[in-house]
């Protein structure tokens, strides 16, 4: 019976420092890292934000409002020059380019309409920039359209006052736009730049929130968790060297306290149970020893036995024989059955001996595993069953068999077994064996199939028991040790032999692998 082993004792409380544990010591730093982090990464979002605002507001409004304002300039000054030209001329296509300026005058507008909004201080300069267009519209285009007529060529020259007087109003409020303009641009420029300044700050802030974070994770890594590992690794390493007296002791954090107190236990406990395990581990290496001594020499025995059994066996068939020829004519039938029955039980009983000694052979007297052609195998194994093969017209078909590690002598006696096998169980159909043979994981799965009578599958595990028979001795002969033969030499060579199943196939099929090898 196993002995319940009792708990270990609690090792001693840690004090002062040690009393803080390292999920504590973490927690602490850990917690002051990140308000600093959340700190640093909320200015550097506000900031780019500020920054964003100011780039969107720079480039996305007042350089368009720029742009659109020197557009409605430029159409203006076009509408003017258009309408002068008409006055001096009174040529038709000075009011088609009128119209096409008026045109590109109303878009320029829009566009500016519709930045406005995000810059509403501009509103009143763009407000008296439309109204004085609208004036100079109202006070000189119109009458000079509707003066041509009239006064014909003459009419730029009559309405030249009130053109550079309404026109100069269009001039001033463009002017009065685009410096407004420029101011905004300005201070636009200037915060965008300061904001970028301000964000490189956050960010070289955020890098010395890391850095310092790092630091002090490094620090608390090294002096909370490293350095006690390292002094407990160093006692442990002594007590693994074989100074088991040296005793296990970290003063903190409390985990490695509690860690190394428990170890420290544990190592108490174990040098006292070694001590014991020596004493029996001594006594088992008796018992190994002379239970080592006593198989082989049951093996021994068993072999010797086996051996010299032969002898006095051919001494009771030789002499029967003899007794047989010699007084025949002086012994009635039944005394010649029995001498036949005594023959023919020697006989037996010394096929019997032979197959046992086979049996003790395999992995005892050829212990050598080499690479084998199983081909080679083969091939002695059917000029060893030549003449069966004759007398009963069997044909055995094989494809390319592999190069195998093991003993060919004993591969030669599987093949031979199952062969004579399939020739022994055959049906009336002269007998047909297949042998194949398949790469699988390393092992080589091989299979010999046949048309004999087959093996009900619910015999599968009992034919490979020795002296187990299936069928009575006088119908076929034999000793029950060649499939038991056959299992040990396939376990000795490292596989396994079974009888596969097929309910469509006639016959017996067994496969069996063995282990490969790349030569």
């Amino acid at each position: 019976m196993s002995r319940t082993l009792s708990p270990l004792a609690p090792p001693k409380p840690p004090r002062g420092l040690g009393k803080l544990p390292a999920g504590r010591w973490f927690l602490l730093v850990g917690a002051i890292v990140t308000l600093l982090f959340a700190a640093s990464i909320a200015f550097t979002l506000q900031t780019m934000n500020y920054t964003r605002e100011a780039r969107a507001i720079l480039i996305e409004v007042i350089d368009p409002m720029v742009l659109h304002t020197l557009e409605l300039s430029t159409a203006v000054s076009n509408e003017e020059a258009a309408m002068r030209g008409y006055g001096r001329t009174n040529e038709a296509f000075y009011l088609q380019d009128y119209d096409a300026a008026e045109r590109a005058s109303a878009t320029a507008r829009g566009r500016i309409e519709a930045l406005l909004p995000r810059v509403p201080e501009l509103r009143d300069e763009s407000d008296r920039l439309v109204e004085a267009i609208e004036t100079w519209r109202t006070r000189y285009a119109a009458e000079v359209v509707r003066q041509v007529p009239e006064l014909g060529k003459d009419t730029a020259a009559s309405l030249a006052n009130l053109n550079t007087e309404t026109f100069g109003a269009v001039r001033d409020a463009l002017s009065a736009q685009q410096n407004h303009l420029t101011t905004l641009h300005g201070d636009a420029a200037t915060r965008l730049e300061r904001g970028w300044d301000v964000f490189y700050g956050a960010l070289a802030s955020l890098a010395a929130v890391l850095l310092l974070a790092g630091i002090a994770f490094t620090l608390l890594v090294r002096y909370v968790v490293l350095r006690p590992v390292a002094t407990l690794q160093d006692q442990v390493r002594k007590v693994a060297a074989g100074d088991f007296d040296t005793e296990l002791n970290v003063a903190r954090p409390a985990e490695m306290a509690e860690l190394s107190g428990h170890v420290d236990a544990m190592r108490r406990r174990v040098l006292r149970e070694w001590r014991e395990t020596q004493r029996a581990q001594q006594a088992l290496a008796d018992q190994a020893a002379e239970l080592k001594r006593s198989n082989s020499e049951l093996e021994q025995f068993a072999y010797v036995a086996s051996h010299d059994l032969q002898e006095p066996l051919r001494k009771v068939s030789s002499f029967s024989q003899m007794l047989e020829q010699r007084y025949g004519d002086q012994l009635d039938d039944r005394a010649k059955q029995y001498i036949k029955f005594a023959v023919d039980g020697a006989k037996r009983m010394q096929l019997l001996i032979n197959d046992l000694l086979d049996f003790s052979r395999v992995g005892r007297v050829s212990d050598d595993r080499v690479p084998t052609s199983t081909a080679d195998a083969l091939q002695t194994a059917l000029d060893n069953l030549a003449a069966r093969i004759e007398d009963n017209d069997a044909t055995v078909v094989h494809e390319n068999l592999p190069v195998v590690s093991g003993n060919r002598m004993l591969l030669t006696q599987l093949f031979q077994n199952l062969i004579g096998n399939a020739i022994k169980f055959r049906s009336e159909d002269p007998p047909e064996i297949v042998i194949t043979a398949e790469r699988k994981d390393g092992m080589w799965e091989f299979a010999c199939s046949d048309n004999g009578i087959g093996v009900d599958a619910k015999y599968a595990d009992r034919i490979f028991l020795i002296f187990q028979r299936l069928h009575p001795r006088d119908v076929y002969p034999g000793t029950g040790i060649g499939l038991a033969l056959c299992r040990k030499i396939v376990e000795y060579h490292g596989g396994r032999i079974w009888l596969e199943e097929s309910p469509d196939h006639k016959g017996t099929t067994f496969r069996w692998t063995l282990e490969a090898t790349d030569e």
